[in-house]
């Protein structure tokens, strides 16, 4: 059974296991489906490293080609590390907000109501403002997932 203890910085409750105070918060990231991404990042870093640790092995040996990708591959594994990071600090945002922020800036439809929502005076929405919201969208994505050829 979880205990809570004292409520760190910012009002995030604390479980404690083992000991070992985790927020609650970052709960999601020793997830089975984040553990996998975290030994895949760790195993794209380990591997662009080596990479460029070979490359700068062959460019040493003579192959001056190599010098690029002596630089290229470190370069690849830091931003890997940084978007890693990123990803990690959007999902928390994500986490972290409130339901009440989501559930405002949903989905809306014609006139700006929510869709699935009542017209303001109580009664029913206008078939014609629908139908021309629908056409509206319908003219936006024509063409789109298509194949054009060369232009």
């Amino acid at each position: 059974m979880e205990k809570t203890g004292p409520a760190p910085r910012r009002g995030f409750p604390v479980s404690t296991r083992g000991g070992l105070a985790v927020p609650s918060r970052w709960r999601f990231l020793v997830s089975p489906q984040w553990l996998a991404w975290h030994a895949f990042a760790v195993v794209a870093f380990w591997g662009m490293c080596w990479l460029g640790d070979w490359q700068l092995h062959r460019a040493i040996a003579g192959n001056s080609l190599s010098w690029a990708y002596t630089f290229e591959w470190p370069l690849f594994a830091v931003m890997g590390a940084f978007f890693w990071g990123k990803t990690i600090r959007d999902e928390l945002h994500l986490r972290s907000a409130p339901a009440s922020e989501a559930a405002e800036s949903g989905p809306s439809g014609p006139a700006g109501l929510p869709v699935g929502a009542e017209a303001a005076d109580g009664g029913e929405r206008d078939p014609a403002a629908y139908d021309a919201y629908v056409a509206r969208l319908s003219e936006q994505v024509r063409g789109h997932g298509r194949w054009h050829g060369f232009r």
